[in-house]
Parts: C-alpha cells; sequence; structure tokens
C-alpha cells in the first residue's frame, strides 16, 4: 500500500465537541444578555410612565359617587398639568395634606420585605404609599371667594352661584350643595376641594380644624384623574363639567352681589356631618 493509499483511507476530521460546548453556552449567554436589558428597558419605560406621565388608581370607597363608584379603575394624567396648570371641576388625586385620613397601621414587617417594597415602588410594581392618597373635585383654585350657600342651597364663587345639579349626589329631601356652612378664600398655591357624594364626603369643609385649614396644597396633587379604566362597562372618559364653572370670573374680578344666606368664615368645622367617606384612592400596582 502506497503513502497516498493509506492517507486517503484515513477517516475526515470531525468538528471539535468542546467548541459545539462554547458555542452553546455563549448562546445562553446572549439570550440572558438579551433578556437583562429587555427587563431593564422596561423597568426604566415604567418607572419614567409613572413618575412624569400617568398612574393607575381604583377607588375604594363612595365619597365621590356617582362620578366614580367603588372599585372604579382610573388613570391620573401627571404631565398636563404640569404645564396647563389645574381648573376648577377637575377631578383630582392628592397626598393627604394631614389629618384627612386615619393614621396608617405600623408596618411590622421585616426590613428586607419593607426595602424590597420600597423597590418595586420606584418602577410601579408596588404602591405603599396608595393609602396616602385622596381624590376630589376641585371647587376653589388660588385666591377664589367660596361660599355656601346662597337662599337657594348653591356654593358661590367669586359671588357668582353655580349648579351643581349635574354631577351632585344629594340625600332624598336635601336640596342644599353642602349641609356645612363655609365661607373662604382659598390661599395662594392650595386648592378647595369637595366630594360629589356631598353629605358623604370628607372633604375640605370637614378637615378645616386639620392642618392647612381644609386647604390642599398644589405640591400635595399628584395629578388630574381622566378616564375609567375599568369595569369595562363604565369605560370613559371623566367629565369635568366647565359649563358649570363657565360663568365664574377669576379671583379678584367678582362682582357687588354676595351670596346670600352665608355664614362667617370658619363655620364650616364639620358639625353635623355624620358618617363621611374620606374617600382614599389606592394604587394600582403595575403602573
Amino acid at each position: 500500500m502506497t503513502t497516498e493509499q493509506t492517507a486517503s483511507a484515513e477517516p475526515l476530521p470531525t468538528p471539535n465537541s468542546a467548541s459545539g460546548t462554547d458555542q452553546r453556552r455563549r448562546g445562553w449567554l446572549y439570550f440572558l444578555r438579551d433578556v437583562v436589558i429587555i427587563v431593564l428597558v422596561a423597568v426604566l419605560v415604567s418607572f419614567l410612565v409613572k413618575t412624569f406621565i400617568v398612574r393607575s388608581f381604583y377607588i375604594p370607597s363612595g365619597s365621590m359617587e356617582d362620578t366614580l363608584l367603588v372599585n372604579d379603575r382610573i388613570l391620573v394624567d401627571e404631565i398636563t398639568p404640569r404645564f396647563g396648570g389645574y381648573d376648577r371641576g377637575q377631578i383630582v388625586v392628592f397626598r393627604d395634606p394631614g389629618g384627612w385620613l386615619p393614621p396608617a397601621p405600623e408596618d411590622t414587617r421585616p426590613p428586607i420585605e419593607q426595602s424590597v417594597d420600597w423597590l418595586l415602588s420606584l418602577v410601579g410594581l408596588s404602591a405603599p404609599d396608595s393609602d396616602d392618597h385622596l381624590i376630589k373635585r376641585i371647587i376653589g383654585l388660588p385666591g377664589d371667594h367660596v361660599v355656601c350657600c346662597n337662599a337657594i342651597g348653591q356654593i358661590t364663587i367669586n359671588d357668582v352661584p353655580i349648579d351643581e345639579s349635574s354631577y351632585l349626589k344629594l340625600p332624598g329631601g336635601e336640596t342644599a350643595a353642602s349641609g356645612d356652612p363655609f365661607d373662604v378664600v382659598v390661599p395662594d398655591d392650595s386648592l378647595w376641594v369637595l366630594g360629589d357624594n356631598r353629605y358623604r364626603s370628607k372633604d375640605s369643609r370637614y378637615n378645616q380644624d386639620q392642618p392647612g385649614d381644609g386647604f390642599v396644597p398644589l405640591e400635595n396633587v399628584v395629578g388630574r384623574a381622566f378616564l375609567i379604566t375599568w369595569p369595562l362597562s363604565r369605560f370613559g372618559m371623566l367629565d369635568f363639567h366647565p359649563a358649570v364653572f363657565a360663568g365664574v370670573p377669576a379671583a379678584g374680578d367678582e362682582g357687588s352681589e354676595s351670596g346670600a344666606g352665608s355664614d362667617p368664615p370658619g363655620s364650616g368645622s364639620g358639625s353635623g356631618s355624620g358618617d363621611r367617606d374620606s374617600t382614599p384612592v389606592e394604587e394600582t400596582p403595575g403602573s
């Protein structure tokens, strides 16, 4: 047998099995790298959306009925008010100014669990501060003179009465927009807010003996609620009823006529309020 014949009879070289294993390992590493990148991008986007654009809350109580019902899910616009401010009639979510809600129970969870929950809250996967938020309708803007009530039970803003019948929920036999009279001038950088279920709402009227005298600092406002997302049967945009407030002049431009039948300033201290809801809203994790 010649040398050429011997060489041609030798088997062809086979792929190196170690090299194939390395390729499979690198494939898994690339896959894991891509998964980590996708997760990090999703977390970053969630954080930015929650912090600057929109948040989701649900309604656990009835003081905004019938505009908002218990267990409604809503979206809150955070970005528009940063540029355009707020208007009367808008529905806003805000942090408790102090004393509006009962004290939160002490967190007895282990420190590590609290830390994890705090980290998750940064990206919208948890909502440890949701019990500190409330939702109400704006009635008075900074500088507004808000009085309840005139001779026919209407609230007046800057001496102009408003007809709230399009959204107000009153007990049977009641016609006055509030059972608690008040006469206030809204401070700068604050709001005067009321619940639509007026006789069952612990709002600005009810909290005049709390820090801030019942006013909500603008810095406490998270944003304006604009959409009901759940249940689907109630899906739709929230109505701010601009026609109700269309005739109200800007603060300082009110006319000479005042709301008849109003009581002295500070008279609405919450007496005779009965059972009321403080209307917290709880944040929907993942928003």
